[in-house]
């Protein structure tokens, strides 16, 4: 399922946005399409600009409400009557999603203990270990997540500690159970000041497997990013 907001809050219409040839929600659906690793794609929107965007081209798409707090609210409105086992949120602007990082995320749930998985890659340019943009992540022995946040994770007090600095990739997957269990539950302190939903899963227990992966490219929250797309393009 790819949410597809209309009014992003730093870069509206950003979805719409042409990037090369197609609009940036169109590569990302195709790109998800071409995986094949999927029973259905689906573009969850709020916007009829969005869904006839993609239906004109022969793709799937739902309506839902335009207020939700985060894309797992919205497509968790869509999931709720689905008969399915895995749902993947690929994020709307997204649109260099491959398959092999997908098949990869999907393995995870081999693990009866995972609920939530997601991705990360690794930070290397200071400038984005320091920009608030990139979401961080820290994670555990066993790959699961101890916290996510727009600060520097972690703080290298000691500058000589050996310590690698991962950016959280808005690429999640998740049981139907624990996706319907986050809509149920209110916006936790953590996720209300870093805006950053998967807080919530941390706030209540549930940690999130996390996969390092190779360059995902770029994601789409500013017109800057825009231009590096194109770029990579």
């Amino acid at each position: 399922m790819i949410p597809a907001r209309y009014a992003a809050t730093r870069f509206p219409a950003k979805l719409m946005q042409m990037l090369g040839d197609k609009t940036v929600i169109r590569h990302t659906y195709d790109a998800t399409m071409a995986t094949g690793l999927f029973d259905e794609v689906v573009v969850v929107t709020d916007s009829d600009i969005i869904f006839t965007e993609i239906t004109a081209a022969g793709g799937r798409a739902l309506m839902s409400k335009q207020e939700h707090e985060s894309g797992s609210d919205r497509i968790a409105e869509a999931a709720a009557e689905m008969d399915v086992d895995i749902i993947v949120n690929v994020q709307g602007d997204t649109p260099f999603v491959k398959r092999a990082p997908l098949e990869k995320l999907l393995q995870q749930f081999n693990d009866p203990s995972v609920q939530v998985a997601s991705m990360m890659q690794v930070l290397t340019k200071q400038e984005e270990i320091d920009d608030p943009n990139f979401v961080k992540v820290a994670v555990d022995k066993h790959m699961n997540s101890l916290f996510f946040s727009r600060s520097v994770l972690p703080y290298l007090r000691d500058k000589n500690a050996p310590v690698t600095y991962y950016e959280h990739i808005g690429v999640y997957a998740f049981r139907k159970a624990a996706l319907m269990n986050f809509t149920q539950w209110p916006m936790t302190p953590l996720e209300a000041a870093e805006k950053i939903e998967c807080l919530r899963y941390l706030e209540n227990g549930i940690p999130l497997r996390m996969i390092v992966v190779d360059y995902m490219g770029v994601e789409i929250d500013t017109p800057e990013d825009l231009e590096r797309a194109a770029g990579l393009l």
